[in-house]
Formats: C-alpha cells, structure tokens, sequence
C-alpha cells in the first residue's frame, strides 16, 4: 500500500493538470463605461462585495464553452415592459444607452431566457443596468427543463439574504452594477431555460436589463 500511494498521487497530479488544460478563460465583449462623476455612495446593503480595481480575473469554463443566447426568446413576469422590448435581453447590444435597455415594473420580477433546447451551462453573464452605481436586490438566477420552474430547479446565485423574495434565503454578495457586467457560474447546470429574478435597486423600485449572456454546450 505504501509503494502504491506514490503512484495514485502521481495520478491524481495528472487529472487534475488534464482537468486544467481542458478550461480556457470566458471571451466576453464589454461595452464601453458609462460612469461619469462622481459615483454616490451605496450604504445599508449587508452584504455587499468590496469594491475592487483593476482588471476582472479571467474566469475559466471548459474548452468549446459558445454563447448560447443570442436571439433567445425571453419571457418576464411583466409582459409589457414599462421601456423597452423584452428581445433586447439576448439582442447582443449591452450598450446601456437609451433604447437599448428593458424597465420592468416594481416588487420581484423575473426573465427567462429559452436556450432552445437542453444545455449544460457554463456561466451567466447579465448586465442590469450600468450607466451609474447601483446594487439589484434579491438577485436570484435559477436553471431547469420546466419552463414553469416547478420542478428541477436548479439555484445558481443568491443574494436575497433575507428571503424577502421568496426563493429561499441566499449567501451570495450583492454588487454594485459596472459595464464588465456580473458573472454567474453556470456549475455545468443541465436545463433549458435560465430565469433571472430581482427586486428593484438602491436608485429606484424598478428592475432593469441591457443584456443576458449565457454560455454553455448542447
């Protein structure tokens, strides 16, 4: 057993290179800053991320990971969006600027993007809205095959950290929205549909979103 131990570490160095080799960094096209002056102060959000500079890390999703969502049907809890078309979310244009972002109405609303068919997802990329600094709140992003998400759902992000949506209580930070947008590990989740959930943010009782990406493989 002894002489074996060196050859079953030895082993499991080599997967876990192999495991490694296998991920390259998510490629993402960001939109240009919006922010101008100086950002107000974000205060009384308990669980908020610090802020950080400097260059996001790359994050790795496994080689062959392709962008899912474009042009995807969405679907939202608010069907007539108070601005905007519910196809801008997957229309590729994370802009930010007039006429290019969805305002749906107040209290938890949610959007769902059809991948079409089943997919394993590798990451979510959403972009609310980042023309100044604002936290989402109760931002929850789930993946199933039941378009109606009663079944098989799959939690991926949660900041609701006082259940106040009713989705379950989360551990994940809340965040102050940028133009390099937030990104969502996918886990590999097996589902078809990935539904976005939030409920208003530190500027007003609205929600909005410029773009969702999702990437993953059929």
């Amino acid at each position: 057993m002894t002489r074996k131990l060196p050859l079953l570490l030895a082993s499991l160095a080599i997967t876990a290179i192999a495991f490694a080799a296998d991920k390259v960094p998510l490629q993402l096209e960001l939109p240009r800053p919006l922010f101008a002056g100086t950002p107000k102060p974000i205060t009384g959000i308990s669980n908020l991320e610090p802020a950080t500079s400097g260059k996001r890390p790359d994050f790795m999703v496994p080689a062959g990971t392709k962008l899912l969502s474009e042009g995807a049907k969405v679907t939202s809890s608010d069907p007539l969006p108070v601005i905007g078309e519910l196809e801008f979310i997957t229309d590729g244009d994370k802009t930010g600027t007039d006429g290019t972002y969805v305002e749906l109405g107040p209290d938890t609303q949610w959007v769902q993007v059809d991948l079409g068919a089943t997919a394993n997802v590798a990451a979510i990329v959403v972009w609310h809205f980042h023309s100044q600094a604002r936290v989402y709140h109760d931002v929850v992003v789930q993946i199933s095959n039941d378009p109606q998400f009663k079944q098989g759902v799959v939690t991926v992000f949660n900041n609701d950290d006082d259940n106040s949506s009713k989705l379950g209580k989360g551990s994940d930070p809340s965040y102050i929205e940028t133009f390099s947008g937030r990104i969502i590990d996918g886990k590999g989740t097996s589902g078809r549909y990935v539904r976005l959930y939030s409920n208003g943010n530190t500027s007003d009782e609205l929600n909005h979103y410029c773009e969702v990406e999702v990437f993953g493989s059929k």
